[in-house]
């Protein structure tokens, strides 16, 4: 017998682990809705434990490093300004 396997889309993972880390749904309830093995999505999860932040870090710090652009751009406009002064 072959093992029988298909593939996931990237978004399809993605909605399945932010459901999980932040919904609250458990692995149980998501792998019977999308039919994904419980297994599957565990290795997902412990994968994103060992490097990849999870979307609700990855959002943080997208909005942290919007606000060190903007302090930058500032910084650069004052420096400017005060050394056309000199």
């Amino acid at each position: 017998m072959s093992k029988k396997t298909h593939r996931i889309s990237a978004e399809l993972k993605a909605d399945i682990l932010r459901r999980v880390k932040e919904g609250g749904v458990s692995v149980t309830q998501t792998a019977q809705e999308h039919g994904v093995h419980e297994s599957t999505i565990y290795n997902w999860l412990g994968a994103g434990a060992h490097g990849a932040p999870s979307w609700s870090e990855f959002s943080k710090i997208q909005k942290q490093n919007k606000e060190l652009l903007e302090l930058v751009g500032e910084l650069t406009l004052r420096l400017s300004a005060t050394q056309k002064k000199s």
